[in-house]
């Protein structure tokens, strides 16, 4: 008997060890009837099955069953529950034993493996549920930095309709170093996207501090150039600050669009059309309307946080453009996650050609919502849905006079 009772050890070792691992939130929803748990009934059936086939037929042996049905609840129940499952395959058991009498590998061996497999199993519905609730304590920090970081924007904020996608790389923390938001104020509506060089921890802190010096001087400052120097000098004092604490990422840098709407009614067509861009070695936006998909003529400048690098005689800050749009136009901003997006040949994702066939099919793609989708789904599509860098799809536009605003992705 030593054989088959080492073979049932190792298959219920399994099942521990494959208690703690995976989505705790995915298992609830799949055993979850109604918003009810539902996934006691998976071992009650199982045990049933077993006590019924050993009764009505010669194929099953009892104790090679039994031992194995907290050992399941363990991996889906609670502690009580598995609590509950391992007396209850005790009693199975002790009634094939005493009651039913017809196996000669019930005994005292066998009761006591599947006690000793029961107390077990406890054990590790207690370290998975432990582990599960410490992970959605995880969780809700990493969505509560999320909403910091990227705070969440209302709809028709600033006079725009704005939509926006993010995927972060790293699924666990669910943010990274991309960055957006919308700032408006009495000189106008400011718009920034970016993307910190490097991931992890550190340029979600880079993130943040940029986002934080946006947020200030994109409310108070006139001078959209003025801005741009907020936000140069915010990146050195940031990198000056991880260096001196001697971490490894004090050379950081980060690519940015800044945009700005100036202030203004917007049936005024000198204002209604006009459009501020400063580009920090980021990709440059597009405009996008119902008669298809154009670049716009803007000539970037270093990203920030490498001002010094610029010719001497010449400003490091990038310049401001000035830009003009169609009123059904809406620009469009992304990340490398985006543009550097490969399918398995090793060939680049061009959202320009998805865009422009979805937009010979339906004018409407332009609308924000639908374009940040349409961007997301093609890029994931491109690549097989595996995301190598954060990724943000960006589309803003001002709410047509008369219009309500689309609303936000």
């Amino acid at each position: 008997m030593r054989g088959p009772v080492r073979g049932r050890w190792e298959l219920l070792g399994g099942l521990v060890r494959a208690a703690g691992r995976g989505d705790a939130l995915s298992r609830h929803e799949l055993l979850s009837v109604r918003g009810h748990s539902a996934a006691w009934l998976f071992p009650l059936l199982m045990l049933v099955g077993i006590a019924v086939a050993d009764v009505t037929t010669n194929v099953f042996q009892i104790i090679a069953w039994t031992v194995l049905v907290p050992g399941v609840a363990a991996a889906i129940c609670g502690v009580w529950s598995t609590a509950v499952f391992a007396v209850l395959s005790t009693a199975v058991y002790m009634m094939a034993d005493l009651v039913w009498k017809h196996r000669e590998e019930t005994g005292m061996a066998g009761l006591l493996l599947v006690a000793l497999g029961g107390v077990v199993a406890v054990g590790v519905a207690a370290v998975r549920v432990g582990g599960e609730r410490r992970m959605l304590h995880m969780r809700d920090i990493a969505e509560t930095t999320r909403r910091t970081v990227l705070r969440p924007l209302p709809v028709g904020f600033g006079g725009l309709d704005h939509a926006a996608v993010y995927l972060s790389a790293d699924s666990e923390a669910r943010v990274g170093g991309d960055f957006y938001d919308i700032q408006p104020g009495p000189h106008g509506t400011r718009v920034l996207v970016g993307d910190v060089q490097g991931k992890g921890l550190g340029a979600v802190e880079t993130a943040a501090a940029l986002l934080g010096t946006f947020r200030e001087a994109g409310y108070h400052e006139a001078d959209l150039a003025t801005v741009a120097e907020r936000l140069e000098t915010r990146m050195v004092r940031h990198r000056e600050h991880t260096a001196a604490l001697g971490r490894a990422d004090g050379d950081r840098f980060a690519t940015a669009v800044l945009i700005g709407f100036p202030p203004g009614p917007a049936d005024a067509m000198d204002i209604a059309d006009a459009v501020d861009c400063v580009v920090f070695g980021h990709e440059p936006p597009m405009a996008v309307g119902p008669r298809g998909v154009r670049l716009l003529p803007v000539v970037g400048g270093l990203p920030l946080g490498m001002a010094e690098l610029a010719p001497t005689g010449r400003s490091g800050t990038p310049p401001v453009h000035r830009l003009h749009l169609a009123e059904d136009e809406t620009l469009l901003l992304v990340t490398d996650g985006v543009t550097e997006a490969r399918d398995p040949a090793g060939v680049f994702y061009r959202p320009a050609d998805d865009i422009a066939l979805a937009l010979a099919a339906d004018p409407r793609s332009a609308v924000p919502a639908r374009l940040v989708s349409l961007v997301r789904d093609g890029t994931l599509r491109h690549c097989r849905g595996r995301v190598a860098d954060d990724t943000t799809v960006f589309a803003v536009r001002r709410t047509p006079a008369g219009r309500e605003p689309s609303g936000g992705g």
